[in-house]
């Protein structure tokens, strides 16, 4: 697809996803959608282009840092309980409690009490999630090692992208057996019937955003609001100077 179909799709689903967020403000939903993958598949690209048009204090990204100490000894959802939405809130997650069934647990970042709990428990955590009103949309963005390299490549070379890279990346390539395996353990335990996996072929980021975005769209059935009809007042300048005051400072053009 060239860049002008492109752009053309994504402004259509854009203003769709901004319909969306008027009905979801209307109808005080809670909506949370959860975003995983291999590390350099696209999370954050397909975040930024959902929200970019849409308002940031409705629509919210989530992308925690690693736990504190204190954060470690809580329960484990517990950091990520704070961060659900109120009514008429989207809440994106850039990764999510997922963490624990793959980089937590191929890294060896918890233990294997810990794994298993998570596994055994996770379904239960969404259930009540979705019991209390929450719609809980939960993808995975597929890449293929071919792709996830040349991607790294770009990113060590390109200033702009470089410190998207980390250590973490050199061992994901060294670990992409047990990410796979990883991958299947969790899609067992989780991918259920009231919170199902939705999968996302993520080598063409262009088709991955437009589909993504068409089956998020696709999951509610809002309606289109309409605004109020505001007729702007004219200015009353009677009796001011438009002056600059002599301790104004401007920065200098540096562009013209």
């Amino acid at each position: 697809m060239n860049k002008s179909d492109y752009q053309k799709h994504l402004t259509n689903l854009q203003i769709e996803l901004v319909k969306l967020q008027h009905w979801v403000k209307l109808k005080n939903l809670k909506v949370v959608v959860i975003f995983e993958g291999r590390d350099a598949s696209g999370k954050g690209g397909m975040i930024k282009t959902i929200s970019e048009k849409l308002n940031p204090r409705q629509v919210k990204t989530i992308a925690l840092p690693a736990p504190t100490e204190r954060e470690k000894t809580q329960w484990y959802f517990q950091r990520y309980v704070q961060h659900l939405p109120a009514a008429g809130e989207i809440c994106l997650f850039d990764r999510s409690w997922y963490n624990r069934a793959g980089v937590e647990k191929v890294m060896g970042f918890c233990s294997d009490e810990e794994y298993s709990y998570f596994l055994t428990n996770c379904a239960h955590f969404e259930k009540m999630l979705i019991d209390s009103g929450i719609i809980l949309i939960k993808y995975w963005l597929s890449v293929s090692a071919d792709e996830q390299e040349k991607r790294f490549k770009s990113r060590l070379n390109d200033p702009i992208k470089r410190w998207k890279f980390s250590q973490m990346d050199l061992k994901a390539r060294e670990k992409w057996a047990d990410y796979s395996q990883a991958k299947l353990a969790m899609l067992a335990a989780t991918d259920t019937q009231a919170s199902p996996w939705h999968m996302v072929e993520a080598d063409n980021k262009k088709l991955a955003r437009l589909n993504c975005i068409s089956h998020l769209l696709s999951q509610f059935d809002y309606q289109e609001t309409s605004f109020e009809q505001i007729q702007l007042p004219k200015v009353e300048k009677t009796g001011y100077a438009d002056s600059k005051p002599a301790s104004s400072k401007y920065i200098a053009k540096q562009y013209k």
